[in-house]
């Protein structure tokens, strides 16, 4: 895959990427890992995203140990991480409800702790997961403006964010804001109703699509929407001679947001990559756009 800029003040990326987003109940961590990032690699995808919770706060530490014993190289990578979200957990017996914290003592503490588990001396875009609204802005924005003087995080980013609280935090910033991470796919079109994908482009972003093949409904889901955008995407598969998830994925690339893969299923991954391969005809655009609508 050739790398190309995230946005016109970000740096480059390949233009699908992985995230460990799903990895709370993967089991064998360790060996899961080092496989799929190797496919990754393999298809050209260097480009991970992590966050502090992920794999329930293990997923930035096995994938560090990769790092450590040079399994991969530092350099042949791009490293997001992320803090915000909390969610009760086992290993976070201080959080007891799902609440947002993106305080300046949290993001310095959650970054440390991110540069100390992936074993890296920086980390290439640090995000913020969803705007906590009581936090002190002011102070966030400026523990974010240190943090990138210090040579720690190299870019900021946000994931989550409505168009108004991205709008809010870029207030209080002096450095751009690289990427928004929003919820897009086939199946679920809500950012481009609600102005997100459009204010994303707007700030010279790509937009990057979590949950791009709508955590398997595509491919397996029952509910009325599912199987009537699955009918018209086998029709037009046909015609690319291609799997139905590679059409689903090449739509969002013709939109220009960038896939951000989250399963552990090395088929779809590789369906994921193999939509690259697919220039999908304008008019086969709006089919499945108007599908997924109901517009018949």
């Amino acid at each position: 895959m050739k790398k190309i800029y995230l946005s016109d003040a970000g740096p480059k990326v390949s233009p699908a990427i992985y995230g460990f987003y799903r990895w709370n109940e993967v089991e064998n961590i360790s060996s899961t890992m080092e496989k799929i990032v190797n496919l990754c690699l393999d298809l050209g995808i260097n480009t991970f995203d992590h966050g502090d919770s992920y794999g329930a706060y293990h997923c930035e530490e096995v994938f560090g140990d990769l790092l450590y014993k040079k399994t991969i190289k530092r350099d042949d990578v791009v490293l997001f991480t992320k803090c915000g979200l909390k969610t009760p957990n086992a290993n976070d017996p201080e959080t007891r409800i799902k609440h947002y914290n993106t305080s300046g003592d949290h993001i310095i503490k959650s970054v440390e702790s991110s540069l100390k588990k992936l074993k890296t001396d920086y980390i290439d875009i640090f995000l913020l997961d969803h705007l906590d609204p009581i936090s002190d802005l002011e102070t966030t924005a400026q523990t974010l403006e240190n943090l990138k003087k210090s040579g720690k995080i190299k870019n900021i980013g946000v994931a989550n964010f409505s168009v108004f609280e991205h709008q809010l935090l870029a207030t209080y910033l002096n450095t751009p804001i690289v990427t928004n991470h929003i919820e897009l796919n086939l199946l679920n079109v809500q950012a481009m109703d609600n102005g997100q994908v459009d204010y994303i482009k707007q700030r010279y972003m790509r937009p990057l699509a979590s949950t791009p093949l709508a955590d398997g409904r595509i491919a397996t889901g029952q509910d009325d929407q599912a199987i009537r955008v699955r009918e018209k995407l086998e029709e037009i598969s046909s015609k690319y001679n291609t799997d139905i998830e590679s059409v689903a994925a090449a739509w969002l690339i013709k939109l220009g947001a960038l896939p951000l893969i989250g399963t552990t299923d090395e088929k779809r991954i590789k369906n994921i990559a193999n939509a690259f391969n697919i220039d999908l005809d304008h008019q086969d655009w709006y089919e499945l756009y108007n599908t997924t609508r109901g517009i018949l």
